[in-house]
């Protein structure tokens, strides 16, 4: 199973931008989508993926904001559209496609960047998120989580890393809690499990020359359930063209 998944940076723009005929070249499986800032009536998926491509989306309330899809080459048992906390989810966060005992989530975390009341909203959304991917565990499925955190976890995981301690994605706090998600690999971060190297990053900031230099960080992850460790196969970042600010991250597992 070969999973694409991105954060867009607006799915429209990065349809202008080629990232579809990229994709389609992938072969791939599913592909999860983040950031799509546009309502579903104003997606023409067909267009952008051909018909032959199961679809799913789940849009902000607020328009040109946020949202998530999901698109498959096999048919979900079922989708959902939620995962219980009616402040975000009314912002386009997550969806779910469940295939089998196999469940595929594409999520948008979100951002604190922009000041203290966002920051106070992530770390909510934090608190419940654990709740809910906790309770998750016990049913004993098995879960593919992919998307933008907007956490970079290690100092391996961003390159100013020692400029950026206060700045929200990489406070204390934060790593804490990808600290606490993976312990006793609950979950586990596929990325790493195969490439332990420096300077992988995800997201480049618009300013100066970040992404012609590689100053960027690595906050867009597929997160896996224990229980699929070992089928994790390969992995990559393509950054070899540019499609939104960030870059696709292609998983393969042995399912």
């Amino acid at each position: 199973m070969k999973i694409v998944s991105c954060n867009v940076n607006g799915i429209r723009s990065a349809y202008n931008k080629g990232f579809f005929d990229w994709f389609k070249k992938q072969k791939a499986d599913i592909l999860c989508l983040q950031e799509l800032k546009a309502h579903e009536n104003q997606i023409d998926i067909n267009l952008m993926l051909g018909k032959n491509t199961y679809s799913y989306f789940k849009c902000a309330e607020k328009k040109g904001y946020s949202g998530v899809s999901i698109h498959s080459k096999l048919k979900p048992d079922s989708i959902v559209y939620d995962y219980g906390d009616k402040e975000f989810d009314t912002e386009g966060r997550y969806i779910e496609a469940k295939f089998g005992n196999l469940s595929v989530i594409s999520l948008y975390a979100p951002s604190g960047s922009s000041g203290e009341i966002r920051q106070e909203a992530k770390f909510r959304f934090l608190k419940s998120f654990k709740k809910h991917l906790m309770k998750n565990l016990k049913s004993k499925r098995k879960y593919i989580i992919c998307g933008d955190w907007n956490i970079a976890h290690k100092e391996i995981d961003l390159k100013n890393w020692k400029g950026n301690k206060k700045n929200s994605g990489f406070l204390p706090e934060e790593r804490a809690w990808l600290d606490d998600l993976f312990i006793n690999e609950k979950y586990i971060d596929a990325f790493r499990i195969l490439n332990k190297k420096k300077d992988e990053y995800t997201w480049w900031s618009n300013r100066g020359k970040a992404r012609e230099n590689n100053v960027g960080w690595r906050i867009d992850y597929q997160i896996v359930s224990g229980n699929l460790k070992n089928t994790i196969k390969s992995q990559k970042i393509y950054r070899d063209k540019f499609f939104s600010d960030h870059a696709p991250l292609i998983m393969t597992y042995k399912m």
